[in-house]
């Protein structure tokens, strides 16, 4: 079961990340990409990702970029699982 994380411990770990930021309930960031197909590419890596984790993102497609947004319903917020999630998209993303 994922643990909603609080303020402090949301903010301690965007600070370890600050590519990412904090909306409401949400942790997102923007990849940007050459072209639509590597945004493809790419968005396909992160539902491979996402359907193993079984913890599935917010995507959002605009030509080069693609816009990320996690957040755990379950819990109303923010949790663990997010902030899992989201290192591992950057750990993907970062070859």
């Amino acid at each position: 079961m994922a643990t909603k994380l609080n303020d402090e411990s949301i903010s301690a770990w965007l600070d370890a990340n600050p590519t990412w930021s904090r909306d409401g309930d949400a942790i997102r960031r923007t990849f940007a990409f050459e072209q639509f197909r590597d945004s493809i590419v790419f968005v396909n890596r992160l539902a491979t990702l996402a359907d193993e984790a079984d913890h599935h993102p917010d995507i959002d497609i605009r030509y080069n970029k693609v816009h990320v947004g996690l957040s755990t319903h379950d819990v109303g917020g923010i949790s663990d699982n997010d902030t899992a999630m989201a290192e591992q998209i950057d750990r993907a993303t970062s070859h």
